[in-house]
């Protein structure tokens, strides 16, 4: 199973904003660079997620990109299923869609499956996922810190 380019760099850019909330809005160029990801790619990721309500846009020399609620409001569940859609196959949706669905044992695990991921995605919130993310920046500091203190190791 493979996650689209376009809901990770979904995720990374509601990461920014989450971080920058409370500050005011920030400008799709300066996430982009942040993020080292096209502009142009970010400008087509936003348009759903502020259609959806997660992202606030301001125009103007003061304008940008803002989250719409706090970060703990919002899950990866939602930025996901805004982005890619909500099921792996389309039969766990929409059973009229395979005419096996009746006895296709593959389904149950397709319906168990997504059940999981979708709980798995609902459970984080960006402000936990921003938690995460500065654990691991400080672990790294300290490995980097370590390691010039005693270079042999």
């Amino acid at each position: 199973m493979k996650i689209s380019a376009k809901a990770r760099y979904g995720v990374r850019l509601m990461m920014v904003l989450a971080r920058n909330y409370g500050s005011g809005p920030i400008f799709l160029k300066d996430i982009a660079k942040k993020e080292e990801i096209s502009e142009k790619y970010l400008g087509q990721i936003v348009i759903p997620l502020r259609g959806a309500g997660l992202v606030l846009s301001s125009r103007g020399a003061h304008g940008g990109y803002m989250l719409a609620r706090e970060p703990s409001e919002i899950n990866l569940k939602q930025i996901v299923d805004i982005l890619e859609g909500d099921c792996l196959v389309r039969c766990i949706k929409d059973p009229s869609a395979c005419t096996r669905v009746r006895t296709c044992a593959s389904r149950d695990i397709w319906m168990l499956l997504g059940g999981k991921i979708s709980e798995t995605l609902g459970s984080v919130s960006l402000a936990e996922l921003n938690d995460m993310g500065r654990r691991k920046m400080a672990t790294g500091r300290r490995r980097r810190i370590m390691k010039r203190e005693n270079p042999e190791r």
